[in-house]
């Protein structure tokens, strides 16, 4: 056993605890192959290691975990006696594995919001559009964080499907609040775009004020006159005290901001192509 390995397991949790941020410290900074080496074998032999360690672990699994962990990973997701099931799905998730998605799928359905919380992120990640059925009843689902959580996972798979269940709780409210549906409306750019323009002419006035809301965070030159529009004429107000004016204002803010992102990024790719 080496020095590191050791002090993963001798001593008092805290100070066991404290020499896993050095670790994760150290892989982070520099790759140190032998922190590396150390963190890897937490997750592979997980048992052999106290709870505390192997989520504190797993929290920053973007540090360490790599292809070899995919099976122990796989493992920690079943273990539900070690009870760190939510912690494996972050690995999941940091790999992309289609491997873990039944049991993602399980985990989602006991019912613990830690768990749920990190299945669906990690379907979100993994992508694998088998899962929407799953996913779309969570966003007619309590408590909120769930229906958010739903919405960005589908939003990532993409896919019609996807974009069918979206639409469906933006269209017909289940709930009065929906900026999170709007978002991830948003990532359906362009193709979603003509929907929303068409809303922004409906009688309801909480569907154009979602629907000003979600044109806005496509960053799309297109719906600034749209906008505009509501911003300047659209009287309507919603059944929770929103005005659809202010919410075209809000929304050309959020197109500004992300235009003067994209140009920000293109800069240096444009002074490379002058050299």
């Amino acid at each position: 056993m080496n020095q590191d390995q050791r002090a993963l397991k001798e001593g008092d949790l805290d100070t066991r605890e404290e020499h896993l941020y050095r670790l994760l410290d150290r892989a982070r900074a520099g790759g140190d192959e032998s922190a590396l080496a150390a963190l890897r074998l937490l997750a592979r032999d997980y048992r052999n290691y106290h709870r505390s360690l192997y989520s504190r672990a797993m929290n920053q699994a973007d540090v360490f975990v790599d292809a070899s962990l995919a099976e122990p990973l796989l493992a920690a997701l079943a273990d539900t006696r070690y009870n760190c099931q939510a912690w494996a799905a972050m690995g999941c998730a940091e790999l992309r594995l289609r491997a873990a998605v039944p049991g993602l799928l399980t985990l989602l359905e006991r019912g613990d919001w830690m768990g749920q919380e990190q299945a669906v992120r990690a379907l979100g990640r993994i992508g694998d559009e088998s899962v929407v059925p799953a996913l779309a009843p969570l966003l007619w689902s309590e408590p909120e964080w769930l229906r958010e959580r739903a919405a960005d996972a589908l939003a990532s798979i993409g896919g019609e499907e996807a974009l069918t269940a979206l639409w469906e709780a933006f269209e017909h409210r289940g709930y009065t609040r929906i900026g999170y549906v709007a978002s991830a409306l948003a990532k359906f750019t362009p193709e979603i775009i003509p929907r929303l323009l068409a809303v922004a002419d409906d009688d309801d006035p909480d569907l154009r004020y979602w629907a000003a809301i979600a044109l806005g965070s496509t960053g799309d030159e297109q719906v600034v006159p749209t906008l505009e529009r509501l911003m300047a004429q659209d009287k309507g107000r919603t059944v929770f005290d929103g005005w659809v004016s202010v919410a075209a204002k809000k929304a050309l803010r959020t197109q500004r901001r992300i235009q003067a992102a994209i140009a920000a990024r293109r800069e240096p790719e444009d002074a490379s192509e002058l050299r």
